[in-house]
């Protein structure tokens, strides 16, 4: 249970300076402080601002492949989405082993050393992809009556704004697969086409889901704010049908969203990928940021223009919710644009396999190229033979659950120096500094965890 305070509905409605003059005539009055209110952020103006009116520059790293897996993060070359991610490991190990080889992925894939080394090291934001199947259990009913909002990733969640809210670390939790699929690709978890648009009863889940999430979370003050849907409508899909459908499903998620949670930010993704907002009218949230990804664009201010045009047309805050993955001059480039922009950013991602291109990178366990074999098949059944002896795939992916616990990765201290930020070697003593740091001229003393 969450250890902060609830706020009324009346408390709700007081300003911040109306709380603040409240706390003052109950202090004369009766000789005593009450609690402050919650820190929440919020959007004042093109900023975010906590609730002393300080303003909030968001540097955030991704959770990704965490409660959304992406198979080129495992090095398979045709089974990406999550669902055939699932199916290989199935087809390796069988089902039992592969429920308690996912159980312990997710147990340590993030842990609390991880969100510790993450603020230690300088971010204050975490932006957690996730599943919706991690939380409903769809009923079979067609009017979503049946429907059971429970799962795994409840507890998950619920774990990890823990362990953010002790850090210190803001949580912005992002819809990365919708029910149906939003984008049409792979990572959405979805049939290759944005069904989420055009199927009534996904759509219905989808704000359904957003709503109970809500429910659960409206007085959390570590989350930063719901990312509602990632990277809606590939440039593969309809655009002249699906664009002007983007915003009327927002406004509906946001009406559910504040039926419950007064709170929180909501971030709007453009669509294309999260690239273009040419589908966006004036705002109709007071409390909205518009969100945009960008991999591999030209650092200049050009590459952001039209988001800035949009900011500054709207009185709106925007950040980019995805960047990365190049190379660390790159980086440091694009991370300083928009830092002198005044724009937040959330590099992707914290953690990947054999990696230059992340935080943390995972050491490829000796016989990993078999199982990204059996990932980078089309085979829509694997025959007998095709596929390594069980026993020895079962101890390669056990070799791999190893590799990714914080302690046995290799951090890219390079890659954090061009986010302008430090490795805090007081973490890691355990091994030789070169055994377990690529780079990184600068470092930090912040926090000692062991």
């Amino acid at each position: 249970m969450r250890s902060h305070l609830r706020m009324t509905d009346r408390g709700r409605r007081v300003g911040r300076f109306g709380v603040l003059g409240l706390a003052f005539v109950l202090i004369v009055c009766t000789g005593s402080a009450v609690a402050a209110p919650p820190n929440f952020i919020h959007a004042e103006g093109t900023h975010l601002v906590d609730a002393q009116g300080e303003r909030f520059a968001v540097k955030g790293i991704n959770l990704g492949n965490w409660l959304v897996p992406e198979g080129y993060m495992f090095k398979f070359m045709r089974k990406r989405a999550p669902s055939e991610i699932a199916g290989v490991i199935e087809a390796l190990i069988g089902p039992e082993e592969a429920a308690r080889f996912w159980s312990e992925f997710h147990d340590d894939y993030v842990t609390q050393t991880d969100i510790r080394f993450i603020k230690a090291a300088g971010f204050n934001t975490v932006r957690v992809p996730v599943h919706w199947r991690l939380f409903v259990e769809p009923g079979d009913a067609n009017d979503g009556s049946a429907d059971r909002f429970e799962g795994q990733g409840w507890a998950l969640l619920d774990r990890l704004l823990q362990w953010c809210r002790e850090a210190d670390l803001r949580v912005i939790i992002d819809l990365h697969a919708a029910p149906g699929g939003q984008t049409g690709v792979n990572h959405d978890d979805g049939v290759g086409f944005p069904l989420t648009f055009y199927v009534p009863r996904y759509r219905a889940l989808t704000v359904a889901l957003w709503k109970a999430l809500a429910a659960h979370y409206h007085d959390e003050p570590a989350i930063l704010g719901y990312d509602l849907l990632n990277e809606p409508i590939s440039p593969y899909s309809d655009e002249t049908y699906l664009n002007p459908r983007l915003e009327p499903l927002y406004r509906e998620i946001v009406a559910a969203i504040r039926s419950v949670d007064p709170n929180h930010v909501v971030l709007l993704a453009g669509a294309q990928w999260s690239t273009s907002f040419a589908m966006f009218g004036r705002p109709f949230d007071a409390n909205a940021v518009y969100t945009y990804h960008k991999f591999w664009a030209k650092p200049t201010r050009d590459a952001v223009q039209s988001y800035l045009n949009f900011s500054n047309r709207w009185n709106v805050p925007i950040l980019i919710g995805e960047t990365g993955e190049f190379n660390d001059t790159w980086n440091e480039r694009f991370r300083e644009l928009h830092e002198r922009l005044g724009i937040g950013w959330v590099f992707w991602p914290y953690k990947s396999l054999d990696t230059d291109t992340a935080v943390v990178s995972i050491a490829k366990p000796d016989g990993w190229d078999l199982i990204a074999r059996a990932g980078s098949t089309d085979a829509k059944v694997f025959e007998p033979g095709a596929l390594p002896p069980r026993a020895q795939a079962l101890a390669i992916l056990n070799a791999y659950l190893e590799a990714a616990k914080f302690e046995n990765g290799r951090i890219n201290g390079d890659y954090l120096n061009s986010l302008g930020l430090a490795v805090p070697y007081s973490m890691i003593w355990k091994k030789p500094a070169a055994d377990l740091i690529r780079g990184g001229s600068r470092f930090s003393e912040k926090i000692m965890l062991h």
